[in-house]
């Protein structure tokens, strides 16, 4: 565990969505507060569109702050982790989203201002970073009706009904699915290879919440070294209903229409490409290589935080969970 450094030397880089629900007001009050902490050099970004955001990182990675305090969704949060990933600067998060997955895993406070005063008093972490064809994510990639829930989510309605807007739109996907075929191959060899039909869908988890707070598994773990694979069947209805109870808990990976294990590499290939959910964002398609990097990210978290429960420890305790 670390702490953050000296406030009156801490470098500052402030990114925030500014075309987010609160993204004004907390651009303001979170620069705002940084500066009343103590801190004096701090950078504000602005963003209203996806190439600003990404232009704002770029400057942001060359620059090389002490610290990078992202304001915005999961998606925004897992495209400045990319480029900041296995650098010293660290990452502090700013809830701005709708599901703000990233931020529950870290047991961080969901309004901003509750969440930079943890921040300020908080620890350091490391934590892995998922890779799928080179991009990064946090908490979970994923295709097939994941893919259709994010492209029937729209802006305005996330803005009008909040995280209420993902069981409406998973509705309208569920409705409107094709069932698909994926063969899923394990590089390292720790697993045979495996060919699923008939599925609803395939995810890959690096952290452990994502959904607007669903679990990957009751075991995930944001710095465990491992990915949670599952596919779901596609079943029957009674089927989906009893996994939907399950969510909350993660225990739905033991439910006998889902197929899971963890692993640290899977190639996933389907007979047709199907583009790939990464954190909200479509990113890239099948087939595609998904890795996990170990502690290359180094993140601000509340005191009593337990993201990082296992930030440290020996090697065989992370081997005995990929065994269970």
């Amino acid at each position: 565990m670390q702490t953050l450094l000296s406030r009156d030397s801490l470098k500052v880089a402030l990114v925030v969505n500014a075309g987010s629900r609160r993204g004004e007001d907390a651009l303001a009050s979170s620069e705002e507060k940084l500066r009343s902490a103590g801190i004096e050099d701090v950078r504000t970004y602005a963003v209203r569109s996806g190439d600003e955001l990404e232009a704002a990182l770029d400057e942001v990675a060359a620059a090389k702050p002490d610290l990078l305090v992202i304001g915005g969704g999961d998606g925004s949060v897992s495209a400045a982790a990319g480029r900041i990933a296995n650098t010293d600067v660290v990452l502090a998060v700013i809830p701005l989203g709708t599901a703000n997955d990233f931020a529950r895993t870290l047991e961080l406070e969901l309004e901003p201002e509750a969440a930079i005063e943890q921040l300020l008093e908080g620890k350091v972490i490391n934590v892995d970073v998922g890779r799928a064809n080179g991009h990064a994510y946090l908490n979970v990639a994923s295709f097939g009706l994941s893919v259709a829930v994010t492209e029937a989510l729209s802006s305005g309605m996330k803005k009008v009904i909040g995280p209420a807007a993902y069981p409406v739109a998973t509705v309208k996907a569920y409705r409107e699915h094709t069932p698909f075929t994926a063969r899923l191959e394990f590089p390292e060899g720790d697993h045979e290879t495996v060919e699923f039909e008939d599925l609803l869908q395939v995810a890959v988890g690096n952290g452990r919440h994502y959904g607007g707070g669903h679990t990957v598994s009751p075991s995930a773990s944001l710095d465990d070294d491992l990915l949670d694979v599952y596919a779901i069947m596609r079943g029957k209805m009674s089927d989906h209903v009893s996994i939907l109870r399950l969510l909350k808990s993660g225990h739905f990976v033991e439910h006998e229409q889902v197929h899971h294990t963890t692993t640290r590499a899977v190639r996933v290939t389907t007979d047709e490409p199907m583009p790939v959910n990464l954190d909200g964002e479509l990113l890239t398609e099948t087939p595609t290589d998904f890795t996990v990097e170990s502690n290359a990210l180094h993140v601000a978290v509340p005191m009593r935080s337990r993201a990082g429960r296992l930030d440290g420890p020996p090697p065989d305790a992370r081997d005995e969970r990929a065994e269970a």
